[in-house]
């Protein structure tokens, strides 16, 4: 597929970021400037050290796999695909594959707040019905 770009918008897929374990940089690659956002990819096994941040708080998706979260108060925490966990940015927190295969987390991350609900529709579009 590759990295698509065009007016306002860029999309693409995480194995078109990067092979093999590790980060995915889909900020850099889809040109995301309000917010940090990457991929990790995790083999079997590996485990993160032990990291926390000076402003930015995070927030982790499981979209595949069986990761263990551990927090600096020693908790622990196992989530599979559509786990979501939210850490304040002085928090201790580090991850693990505890699964038998690859496990692929989507991290974003952001301070200074909620923007709030600013959606509009076009000129002559109509709201969905449902809830918003």
């Amino acid at each position: 597929m590759g990295i698509e770009k065009g007016d306002g918008f860029a999309l693409g897929a995480l194995d078109d970021m990067g092979e093999g374990p590790g980060f995915r940089k889909v900020r850099r690659e889809l040109d995301v400037t309000a917010f940090g956002v990457n991929a990790l990819v995790l083999p079997p096994g590996l485990e993160s050290g032990f990291h926390y941040h000076d402003e930015q708080e995070e927030l982790y998706f499981v979209h595949r796999g069986e990761v263990e979260f551990e927090f600096g108060d020693g908790s622990t925490h196992r989530l599979g695909p559509g786990g979501v966990v939210r850490v304040d940015a002085s928090t201790h927190r580090k991850v693990k594959n505890v699964g038998e295969g690859e496990a692929v987390l989507v991290v974003t991350g952001g301070k200074d707040g909620y923007v709030g609900r600013d959606g509009q529709l076009p000129e002559g579009e109509e709201r969905v019905p449902g809830p918003h």
